[in-house]
């Protein structure tokens, strides 16, 4: 069996010329009063980062203490210093979703286990499934890809004496149902985290800024391994200002129009023939078609850029994830979706109509 490249991600997908639905990204650039921030900041450069104004906005947001809660190089980091934070004995990472928990702790030497959930069941989180010796449980909510909101329930039942549950929120800001956070029950549990990230919601890829939330003592073991200033003056200047009024309007603002643009984008999609993963909640669709591997190439070449599904464990060449976007762009994607169906169908008679023939003759 190949192995899974883990470090496959949206942005892989994506060369110039081509119209991106890959990457999870919900807007194409950061608002105007945001790059303003990040403008001015760049007057500070030449001086060491301080941290500490990201730290109060932040922890002003969720109304937690400063220190149940720690800024970090983007969610990857945080992944990495969960990884490292303890000797774990049977890490486990729920599947299929974002693939940077199991890389960062096999980068730091532990033998992950997998929770495969399952496509009959709509990719349902059980928590009885998770083996009752596992002392870390990595899980992504909403889930990448499958879009999947766990209920809140589901997450808490995971708890056990001597156990760390890591939640992954990065899209829980724009999620329908955004209520099933566990973010404040994090703060005073010492066996749950949560990790969120502003790249999505406010177009911050490539300057790294996300934060993990839990009770000090959890926050403590995994600040002793985070690098000095491994967060930058202008990431900091982001977190101030995406945690302040004018961020909050624009996450409120983004939500809003995401709900609308992904109910569009299942309708349209099933309409079109593909199976599309039920009740999606975050800005993207997990879709199944028997011809998706072909059926993403020929996009490609049409200008598209869809993100490949065999790259997530649990999935397969059958399945692509496809990020929610404005109408105008949603409208172009299907109308090259229509086309590129169509020539699979064609194809597909003709391959039958010639098989037909070759056994007439036989």
């Amino acid at each position: 069996m190949t192995p899974i490249d883990l470090g496959h991600h949206g942005d892989s997908e994506v060369e110039p010329g081509l119209v991106d639905f890959a990457v999870n990204v919900a807007v194409p650039r950061p608002p105007a009063w945001l790059r303003r921030e990040l403008e001015s900041a760049l007057d500070e450069v030449a001086r060491y980062p301080n941290v500490a104004p990201a730290v109060d906005a932040l922890a002003r947001l969720h109304g937690c203490p400063t220190d149940c809660l720690l800024v970090t190089n983007g969610a990857a980091q945080a992944f990495t210093l969960i990884a490292r934070a303890r000797r774990w004995r049977k890490p486990l990472v729920v599947h299929p979703q974002f693939t940077e928990p199991e890389s960062a702790l096999r980068a730091n030497g532990h033998v992950v286990t997998r929770l495969l959930l399952e496509q009959d069941d709509g990719f349902a989180l059980h928590p009885s499934r998770v083996p009752a010796d596992a002392d870390l449980v990595m899980v992504g909510n909403p889930n990448n890809p499958t879009s999947r909101l766990h209920p809140r329930a589901s997450i808490l039942a995971l708890r056990r004496p001597g156990r760390l549950v890591v939640v992954d929120e990065a899209f829980m800001d724009v999620a329908r149902g955004g209520d099933d956070s566990v973010l404040q029950d994090a703060i005073q549990d010492e066996g749950l985290v949560v990790i969120r990230s502003l790249t999505k919601t406010f177009a911050l890829a490539g300057i790294r800024v996300g934060y993990l939330v839990g009770s000090s003592d959890v926050i403590a073991e995994c600040a002793l391994t985070q690098p000095q200033w491994s967060v930058n003056s202008v990431a900091v200047a982001a977190a101030v200002a995406c945690a302040g009024t004018q961020g909050q309007e624009h996450t409120r603002a983004v939500r809003q129009d995401l709900s609308l643009w992904v109910s569009d984008l299942a309708a349209r999609l099933t309409l079109a023939g593909l199976d599309v993963v039920r009740e999606p909640a975050g800005p993207f669709v997990l879709v199944h078609h028997h011809h998706a591997a072909r059926l993403r190439d020929g996009m490609r070449r049409r200008g598209f850029a869809l993100r490949r599904g065999d790259t997530f464990p649990g999935l397969g060449p059958q399945w692509l994830r496809i990020a929610a976007r404005e109408p105008a762009m949603t409208d172009a994607l299907l109308a090259a979706l229509a086309q590129e169906l169509a020539s699979i169908n064609h194809d597909r008679h003709d391959n039958a109509a010639r098989d037909q023939e070759s056994e007439n003759l036989a």
